[in-house]
């Protein structure tokens, strides 16, 4: 199939011109509002140092509901036992730092281009992080993107036993209160399908996107 390449002009092809790993389109950029109409239409950029920026958008797409995240028994005891804190939002670009730094070894996709977008977006109010502290040590945390009712994962990184974890079952808490619909996870892997990820098609993912986005207030406030 075509892979598109991105103009400047502001516009995606339809998802649904994905190839079948998911590849949509090439190039563009990485400004804020490009990045928000990609979100806003389940687009969303992964790529290498050496590679153009890449868009995609996965059939079936890996989503979590909030409510439905999984906490097993221990993790239930080590929550309850207060061994990590859990803040929000109080140091974005640390914790998108991290998440580089912890997978160089490889290869990583959160490029400083990367990170200097999305750090734009967490001062503009459509990033977040969340950090898992352990005493005044930063040990784990993750970041996504939030419109509307749909908070977009991007990644995590952990230091310490079960630090990630804890901040991706904080996070879920605190959008259920907040009648989020979704959390999405992007593509399948083992560890957040132990927490309750599924596979869902894509087309009923744009669906719900597109009804999650539609709700205001746009930004999530922690």
């Amino acid at each position: 199939m075509t892979v598109y390449r991105l103009s400047n002009d502001l516009v995606f092809p339809n998802p649904s011109f994905s190839d079948d790993d998911g590849l949509l389109a090439i190039e563009g950029d990485l400004s804020v509002e490009r990045l928000l109409l990609a979100y806003s239409n389940g687009i969303f950029p992964w790529y290498s140092d050496d590679d153009p920026i890449l868009w995609w958008s996965p059939d079936p797409r890996f989503i979590i509901y909030p409510k439905d995240i999984k906490t097993s028994h221990s993790m239930k005891k080590l929550i309850k036992k207060d061994t990590y804190k859990v803040t929000f939002d109080t140091c974005f670009r640390d914790v998108i730092s991290n998440c580089s730094s912890v997978r160089k070894k490889t290869g990583t996709w959160i490029t400083p281009e990367m990170i200097e977008a999305y750090c734009n977006l967490y001062e503009l109010g459509f990033a977040h992080s969340v950090e898992t502290w352990l005493d005044d040590k930063l040990v784990g945390g993750l970041y996504g993107v939030s419109l509307g009712k749909c908070f977009f994962g991007e990644s995590m990184f952990s230091t310490m036993d079960n630090a990630s974890k804890t901040a991706f079952i904080a996070l879920g808490k605190v959008l259920e209160s907040k009648g989020f619909i979704l959390i999405d996870c992007q593509v399948h892997t083992n560890h957040l399908e132990s927490l309750g990820a599924i596979n869902m098609p894509r087309k009923e993912f744009l669906e719900i996107v597109k009804k999650g986005i539609s709700i205001l207030p746009l930004k999530l406030c922690f």
